[in-house]
């Protein structure tokens, strides 16, 4: 299972993705923080991000992704982490973590990371 970052779940879902990233979004089962529902909401309300959450279409894609929730154990993880970004990417970084899942992201300050498995890390192959 991989753990998708907000920007690269938005643009899978708008199509908006290189074949590299396909192909390794394709191999497993997608899920997020839910952290990035509240990213995309937010994003959306300060127009930096088109998309209409009230859509039924956009509600079912999402409702299919597998949402994990803010745990103590995923805070805790946040506050422990070799990086620090904005809050929602070190909450998402920590659910990746916590849940030994692979994240997906294309942020350069996150990739940089020794403690995390990433997905897109080099597109090549995956970093520990």
């Amino acid at each position: 299972m991989l753990v998708l970052d907000t920007h690269v779940l938005v643009d899978a879902l708008a199509g908006d993705i290189t074949p590299k990233e396909l192909a390794v979004l394709s191999r497993e089962e997608w899920s997020i923080s839910a952290i990035s529902l509240w990213e995309i909401a937010k994003l959306t309300q300060l127009n930096r991000l088109e998309m209409d959450l009230e859509d039924a279409e956009v509600t079912r894609a999402l409702a299919r992704i597998h949402t994990w929730p803010l745990t103590l154990e995923i805070c805790r993880a946040s506050t422990h982490l070799d990086f620090h970004g904005d809050s929602a990417d070190e909450l998402i970084a920590a659910t990746s973590l916590v849940h030994g899942a692979a994240l997906a992201t294309r942020d350069r300050q996150i990739r940089r990371s020794k403690q995390l498995t990433l997905a897109l890390g080099s597109l090549n192959r995956t970093i520990k």
